[in-house]
């Protein structure tokens, strides 16, 4: 897929840009805080309806402004055009159209655009809670697997209903409702553990083989799923300490308590890794992610979206990284950095098609590239 051209209306701090976009590189040059992460977010937006960073819609619109609005024309791998507009009326729902076809569920467009974004904030995978890890398997199988996404509503629906139900003083007199509610939790959850088993199964080593070719082969990593549904049949494990939820007031077993242990050396990432290595594992991580998609998703190369991925690595790691992301297994590429540098060097390094952009206060304008 190829994002030919953006059209952008009062998204944060950008006011107004309409911007076309090279085939391969796209590089975003400005000053920390000048708008170029935005850009990228517009980008994100339109491929999974909502914003990286912010889930609260009427949050991404300028200050001062009652709308924003977002278009960008595509082509895919079969040279037809794609047009995808986004709008929201401050105090109203948004609106998602396809070539002026509206959806009637958003989750029907997750995955016509698959897209990898890697940003600073990826670190919090490794040092923040299991729902971001959890998310970040959720948000790759969504895009080539359009049950999941039914099937993750399903269970967490069952799931908050059961969380209701627990906190009802009146709970044990409701028994049956409680044991429908489980069985649709046992279901759906082990529909979405099988997934998740297989994705991570396929991703570990790409992931192992990227970590590699960035740091030199200097730590071992890998990942481990961790889930209840290893316990036995999901329905036991759920009903076992039924009585200790209602105790609690919530469900304590599910696949909403997964997790995605990530190690080094045999040791935990979060309580071994050096920053330079957290940022590595992570980057190596999300490009795995990359190339799975690319084999899995409708034959469609996502889009790829780098945000400052160089501060605080050391000159071998950004060497790596600039060779490895200049190589041609890539397709579209936006890439933001405060270092003009960075970026000359990768273009250098590829001879592809690209176009520099500079990004102030939210203005972006288009400016010839001396390579």
């Amino acid at each position: 897929m190829i994002l030919e051209k953006l059209t952008i209306l009062n998204y944060k701090n950008i006011a107004e840009s309409t911007l076309e976009f090279s085939a391969k590189f796209n590089c975003m040059l400005g000053n920390n805080g000048a708008g170029k992460t935005n850009l990228l977010d517009a980008i994100h937006y339109l491929s999974f309806c909502r914003s990286a960073s912010n889930p609260i819609d009427s949050q991404v619109m300028q200050h001062g402004k009652d709308f924003f609005m977002l278009e960008g024309q595509y082509i895919n791998e079969q040279g037809s055009q794609e047009i995808i507009a986004c709008s929201m009326k401050r105090g109203s729902a948004k609106q998602f159209k396809r070539n002026d076809k509206k959806y009637k569920r958003l989750s029907e467009h997750i995955g016509l655009i698959p897209l990898i974004y890697v940003s600073p904030a990826d670190t919090t995978l490794i040092e923040g809670s299991s729902d971001i890890r959890r998310h970040l398997l959720d948000m790759v199988i969504a895009q080539f697997d359009y049950t999941y996404i039914d099937a993750l509503n399903r269970y967490n629906r069952a799931l908050l209903q059961r969380n209701a139900l627990l906190k009802d003083e009146h709970a044990a007199e409701q028994m049956e409702l409680l044991e429908i509610l489980e069985m649709e939790m046992a279901q759906q959850g082990e529909n979405i553990y099988q997934k998740r088993a297989a994705f991570v199964d396929e991703l570990i080593p790409v992931f192992q083989n990227i970590y590699t070719q960035i740091s030199g082969q200097s730590e071992t990593v890998s990942l481990q799923y961790l889930s209840h549904c290893t316990r036995g049949p999901l329905l036991e494990v759920i009903q076992r300490d039924r009585m200790k939820d209602m105790a609690v007031g919530y469900s304590l077993h599910g696949i909403h308590r997964d997790d995605l242990e990530m190690l080094i050396d045999g040791f935990q990432m979060k309580r071994e890794g050096s920053q330079g290595q957290n940022k590595t594992y992570a980057l190596a991580l999300k490009l795995a992610q990359f190339e799975f998609l690319k084999r899995t998703s409708s034959a469609t190369t996502p889009l790829l979206l780098l945000d400052d991925i160089f501060d605080k690595l050391d000159a071998h790691r950004v060497e790596q990284i600039v060779e490895l992301v200049a190589g041609e297994q890539f397709g579209q590429i936006f890439i933001t950095d405060t270092n003009r540098e960075h970026l000359d060097q990768i273009l250098s390094r590829s001879h592809s098609d690209h176009k520099l952009f500079t990004v102030e206060a939210g203005n972006i304008t288009e400016r010839t590239a001396h390579v």
